[in-house]
């Protein structure tokens, strides 16, 4: 390991694409930053995702974050100098059924009147012109025309290599043991030194948890370990990203033919033995759901599965934004499955609250003040 400094103006733990993006922007604003990460950047949720990049069926208290973000990724080249394999063919939540397809109208009608227009109800002709593939039985669903895809670890060491272009010291391979209080500063206390700064940003991902305990704010995180597989390379028959309502599914073809299939399907998290073990059931309930809904894809081979380590919190929603006790501390963790598309976004965002005070994003519901004992 190279010899650095060992006190910054920021020091970030975690190096997935929200430590990255974060160290990134605090650095572009002029802030001396250590990114502290324990394995590699995007060794674990962040580079062994879906890459999904959606606006799409969004909680409503992620949308200003998603929004921010999505306009980051229509340039994301300007910022990192990768386009980290960004393609927007859009997402399709499809309707199964017309009781889906009814609360998909619900849904679409309830973003409109909060003044928010990226979700648009399709009908099931033009469902089948966007995904010829879909089975006859579907009657509609749900699109958003600026969604797509990227290729996650390509994107997370994007952004970590643009971050030490910009001054940013990276040490990977190094683990955060203890966080405390040092004077007006924060002592982050590893396995190679310890290293000082007036703000920390927890972005530790499945371990967030325990640095929040460290500083007397828990927050009940569940390590969790989503699936995916890939099949060997088919004509292509599809462009956007199909996710489903009802059953959990998230399909994706690869302009080499091939097919990522996954939607949140759980294997088992071992996450202090940094490993994953999948459940195999489970498995083959996720490739029946696409038996049912692709027909095309009934004599595809699987070449392989794979599960990665992430944080799931008790409501499916980030913590994220400042300390409700400590100054200087900045929760960015517990992105529940869905937090690839919200890295750039949320860098700029926290980078802005560190450097300004503030930030014109709204991030209300996402603080960990709601998981003190009095909410």
């Amino acid at each position: 390991m190279s010899i650095g400094r060992a006190s910054a103006d920021v020091i970030v733990i975690g190096g997935g694409i929200h430590g990255c993006s974060t160290a990134l922007h605090c650095a572009l604003r002029g802030l001396s930053v250590i990114l502290i990460e324990k394995d590699h950047a995007g060794r674990h949720a962040s580079g062994v995702n879906a890459g999904g990049v959606r606006q799409l069926a969004r909680h409503v208290a992620e949308i200003p974050l998603s929004n921010a973000s999505m306009a980051i990724w229509h340039h994301i080249e300007e910022l990192v100098d990768d386009d980290c394999g960004f393609t927007s063919d859009g997402q399709v939540m499809v309707a199964e059924n017309e009781a889906d397809l009814a609360n998909c109208r619900a849904r679409v009608d309830d973003l409109n009147l909060r003044g928010f227009h990226h979700e648009e109800l399709i009908d099931a002709k033009e469902l089948r012109e966007i995904v010829p593939a879909v089975s006859d039985d579907c009657p509609g669903g749900v699109i958003s025309r600026g969604d797509g895809a990227a290729i996650p670890l390509r994107a997370t060491q994007a952004f970590k290599l643009k971050a030490q272009s910009v001054g940013v010291d990276v040490r990977e391979g190094v683990r955060v043991t203890r966080v405390e209080r040092d004077g007006t500063n924060w002592r982050v206390v590893t396995d190679a030194g310890d290293f000082l700064s007036p703000r920390i940003v927890n972005a530790a991902g499945a371990w967030g948890d325990r640095i929040a305990a460290d500083l007397d704010e828990p927050v009940p995180l569940e390590a969790v370990a989503p699936m995916l597989s890939i099949t060997a390379p088919l004509p292509a028959f599809i462009k956007p990203v199909v996710i489903l309502r009802g059953r959990k599914l998230s399909f994706k073809q690869f302009g080499n033919g091939t097919v990522l299939i996954g939607g949140g399907y759980l294997g088992r998290a071992i996450r202090d033995e940094n490993r994953t073990i999948l459940d195999w059931a489970k498995l083959g309930s996720n490739m029946k759901t696409v038996w049912d809904l692709f027909p095309i894809m009934r004599g595809a081979s699987i070449v392989r599965s794979w599960a990665g380590i992430e944080g799931k919190t008790a409501d499916d929603l980030p913590v994220f934004g400042r300390s409700a006790k400590h100054e200087g501390v900045y929760y960015q963790f517990g992105f529940s499955l869905h937090g690839f598309q919200l890295g750039p976004g949320a860098g700029a965002v926290m980078a802005e609250i560190i450097a300004t005070g503030r930030s014109n994003v709204p991030i209300d519901g996402l603080g960990i003040e709601r998981f003190a004992p009095a909410h």
